[in-house]
């Protein structure tokens, strides 16, 4: 299951997660995010060991500027409240799920 992020949610989903978390910005007008969303579903059902989040970015404009969100998608992984990897850019799932399994 992939969890919607907010402001008000964000520090419990992601920051005070036990696993790894991938993040996903996008927004819907994006088409490269359009390609990347439905890996993103498919790894989160895949993949229970790790959570996988998004946050879109016309909604929520406070967590884009926070983490310097330029471009989108932006994926970023976190692990233990920190930030440990930020890709930019559409990616093929294995790549994806290979960016979370490093981080």
């Amino acid at each position: 299951m992939v969890t919607t992020i907010t402001t008000e949610n964000f520090e419990n989903e992601v920051l005070k997660s036990d696993k790894p978390v991938l993040v996903d910005f996008w927004a819907s007008w994006c088409g490269p995010c359009r390609m990347v969303s439905p890996l993103v579903d498919q790894l989160a059902e895949e993949h229970p060991e790790y959570k996988f989040c998004k946050v879109n970015v016309d909604e929520q404009e406070p967590l884009a500027i926070k983490f310097g969100i330029m471009s989108i998608p932006t994926l970023i992984v976190f692990k233990n409240g920190e930030e440990k990897k930020k890709q930019i850019g559409a990616l093929p799932k294995d790549a994806i799920l290979d960016l979370v399994k490093n981080a």
